[in-house]
């Protein structure tokens, strides 16, 4: 993993973003979202926190959504 990236459910990719809400609006996201689960560095991520808590290189999230299927 180089220096300015992260992990984002599994791969690499360039740390973009300053803080885990940009990073999920950048994936159209909104802060207010329903039935999305983020985990940073292993550890539930609270929504509350989504606009405070900044990301560094080398962090890891997991962004989880249900999806619906037959």
């Amino acid at each position: 993993m180089s220096a300015a990236s992260i992990r984002v459910n599994g791969r690499e990719e360039p740390l973009a973003a300053g803080s885990v809400a940009e990073l999920l609006a950048g994936r159209g996201i909104a802060e207010g979202a329903r039935g999305v689960a983020v985990a940073l560095n292993g550890a539930l991520l609270p929504r509350r926190r989504w606009t405070e808590t900044g990301l560094a290189p080398g962090d890891s999230l997991e962004i989880v959504r249900p999806i619906q299927g037959g």
